[in-house]
């Protein structure tokens, strides 16, 4: 048992460096089938729901892989196998983690609505009625989510919740290694996403300097999207010059792996605003002449 939540812990970390690749969910694959197969020899209940748990925290990072490497028809499948073993293991941090993610590829394919309701349904597990922390990150979901649909005060509303909560939760309490990531930093990450999508990219980029001060330098990958999404606040304030310089660093943070899917995706909504904002700006051609020169290599 130690063993195999090691193998999760070790995915973790690989995750929080390089994002979301074939080969880690081909890893996280064959160590849920490697549980499932000591649990089906589980000498009494407690121990099979334990290895249960184990296989959907497996099952959960390749889901997440996929969503992160972009692949969110492969996705959802891997997150319909991971409820039901959140479900078998009677593991509600594991179902919040799961609905968490449902919400995430819910916002990846355009599914705004259905990513509100993933955030409630993370809102309604027994582990976010109990520790604040979960319920946060469940609120920022569904802040997120409002701000998506162009639902102003909703997704404020949410938000505000989100840090209400967050400030009442003990960060030093034991918790799955997944939920490193998140904290204030990364909820000021989101913050900026929230504000910036609601149109305050003012606001949105006073959050994301402050993101980027918080967020521990281990969690690469999600520098890197912080650091993007700090460009874009920039360029939505018409500040080109400082915009394409931000976003040029996030190939300097991703340097020696290849770019995530869901950072390709970002950095390519970055272009086709800069595009629209500045078409013949010579620092807008510059970037888009390393843009398309890192999007080969990756």
């Amino acid at each position: 048992m130690i063993r195999l939540r090691a193998g999760v812990d070790a995915l973790v970390a690989l995750d929080a460096a390089r994002g979301g690749h074939d080969e880690l969910q081909r890893t996280a694959l064959a160590g849920a089938a490697e549980t499932l197969e000591k649990q089906k020899l589980g000498a009494c209940q407690r121990i099979r729901q334990r290895l249960f748990s184990v296989a959907a925290d497996y099952m959960s990072m390749a889901a997440w892989s996929a969503i992160d490497a972009k692949r969110t028809d492969r996705a959802r499948s891997l997150l319909d196998r991971t409820l039901y073993l959140a479900g078998m293991a009677k593991d509600s941090v594991a179902e919040l983690d799961a609905w968490n993610l449902y919400s995430i590829l819910a916002h990846h394919r355009g599914a705004y609505a259905e990513a509100v309701d993933s955030g409630h349904a993370a809102l309604a597990t027994a582990i976010a009625r109990r520790d604040p922390f979960y319920a946060s990150l469940a609120h920022a979901r569904t802040a997120l989510a409002h701000s998506n649909l162009g639902e102003r005060q909703p997704a404020i509303r949410s938000l505000g919740c989100a840090w209400e909560v967050l400030g009442k939760a003990s960060l030093d309490d034991p918790r799955p290694i997944w939920t490193a990531f998140y904290g204030p930093g990364e909820l000021l990450a989101l913050t900026a996403i929230v504000r910036d999508k609601i149109g305050e990219p003012a606001e949105a980029e006073a959050a994301s300097h402050k993101a980027l001060a918080s967020i521990p330098e281990q969690f690469r990958r999600n520098r890197a999207l912080a650091t993007a999404r700090l460009a874009l606040t920039q360029l939505h304030q018409r500040d080109i010059d400082q915009a394409c310089a931000t976003a040029s660093t996030v190939f300097d943070l991703m340097v020696g792996d290849p770019l995530p899917g869901r950072l390709r995706s970002l950095l390519g909504d970055y272009y086709r605003d800069l595009i629209i904002l500045a078409p013949d700006a010579g620092v807008a051609r510059e970037w888009g002449d390393r843009y398309r020169s890192e999007w080969s290599r990756a």
